[in-house]
C-alpha cells in the first residue's frame, strides 16, 4: 500500500522538475491548475527512441536520449514539419498571456511551441509580428528571426547575417529570439554561462523543414546544446534558441501522437502550426 503522503511527494516533485517521469506514474496530456505537465507518450505507450512517426500529414515526432559532457541526460522530444502540407502563424497576446494548453484550445493548432523573450509586463523584448502587425524592436546585429512572408514562404535566419529591412520587408508573421545556435550547417559562437536550463529550439534543415525541438530536464547549458544539435544526425542547416527555462513548452495533436511539455508560466508569444 503506499503511503498517504505518496501524491503530495510526487507532486512537490513535479513542481520541482517539469517532469512526470518521477515517482512511477505515467503521464497524461493535461495540466491541472497551472502545475506544469510533461507528456511525451503516446497512448500506445512508452515512445520508440530515434525512430520519426508520422503524426498526421506534414506531421513528424521523434524521442531522443540526449546526454551532455557533463553526463547530464534528458529525453528530447522533435517535431517536424513538411512546410508545404502546414502553414505557421505567431500569437502575441501581451495583455493576455496564456497557458499553452489555453493557446491550443483557442487556435484549434496542431502543434504549438514557446516564442521568443519577453519581459515582466509581458511585452516582447523584440520583434514580433502576428497576422502582418508589428510589435517592438528588431534586434541589430546579434540574434535570429523566424519569419513568414506575404507570400507564405517561411525563413529562419541569422539577423546578423540578413538584418531585418523594416522598409522592404512585408513580414504577416515573425518572431525574433538569441542565440543562434547553427549557421549554414555549422554551429556558432556565441558567450552565454554555463547554467542548465529547459530548452527550447526551432531548427531548419537541409531539406526546408521546421523542427521544434525542446528539453524540458534543465539537463544542458547553451554551449552544450549546439555541440549536441550540431553533431546529431537531424541535418540542420540553422538552429535558434527561444526562450527556455519556465518559458519552455511545446505541445502536439495530431490524430493519435499528443505531446504535452507545459510552460511554468503562461506565455504571451507562440509559434502556432495548422
Amino acid at each position: 500500500m503506499l503511503p498517504k503522503n505518496f501524491y503530495k511527494v510526487c507532486l512537490l516533485f513535479l513542481l520541482l522538475s517539469g517532469t512526470l517521469l518521477a515517482c512511477g506514474l505515467s503521464s497524461t496530456a493535461t495540466s491541472n491548475n497551472g502545475t506544469p505537465v510533461v507528456s511525451t507518450t503516446p497512448p500506445t505507450g512508452t515512445p520508440t527512441l530515434n525512430q520519426w512517426v508520422t503524426a498526421s500529414p506534414g506531421v513528424e515526432i521523434r524521442y531522443e536520449d540526449w546526454k551532455s559532457p557533463g553526463n547530464n541526460e534528458d529525453t528530447v522530444t522533435i517535431v517536424r514539419f513538411d512546410l508545404n502540407k502546414v502553414h505557421l502563424k505567431v500569437g502575441y497576446q501581451p495583455s493576455k498571456p496564456l497557458a499553452i494548453d489555453e493557446w491550443m484550445r483557442q487556435e484549434q493548432a496542431t502543434a504549438i511551441v514557446n516564442g521568443g523573450y519577453f519581459d515582466q509586463n509581458n511585452a516582447t523584448t523584440a520583434l514580433v509580428v502576428s497576422n502582418g502587425q508589428a510589435h517592438g524592436t528588431s534586434y541589430n546585429g546579434f540574434g535570429g528571426m523566424l519569419s513568414v512572408d506575404a507570400q507564405g514562404n517561411v525563413s529562419l535566419r541569422s539577423l546578423n547575417q540578413q538584418p531585418y529591412d523594416a522598409n522592404n520587408e512585408q513580414l504577416q508573421q515573425a518572431t525574433q529570439s538569441s542565440p543562434m545556435l547553427m549557421i549554414d550547417g555549422k554551429r556558432t559562437q556565441f558567450n552565454a554561462n554555463a547554467a542548465s536550463q529547459r530548452r527550447t529550439v526551432v531548427a531548419q534543415d537541409t531539406h526546408g523543414r521546421l523542427l521544434f525541438i525542446a528539453s524540458p530536464g534543465s539537463a544542458f547549458s547553451l554551449d552544450e546544446l549546439a555541440d549536441i544539435l550540431a553533431s546529431s544526425d537531424l541535418s540542420l542547416k540553422t538552429a535558434l534558441n527561444l526562450d527556455g527555462g519556465a518559458s519552455t513548452g511545446l505541445y502536439v495533436n495530431a490524430d493519435n501522437q499528443h505531446v504535452a511539455i507545459d510552460a511554468v508560466t503562461t506565455l504571451p508569444i507562440v509559434i502556432i502550426v495548422k
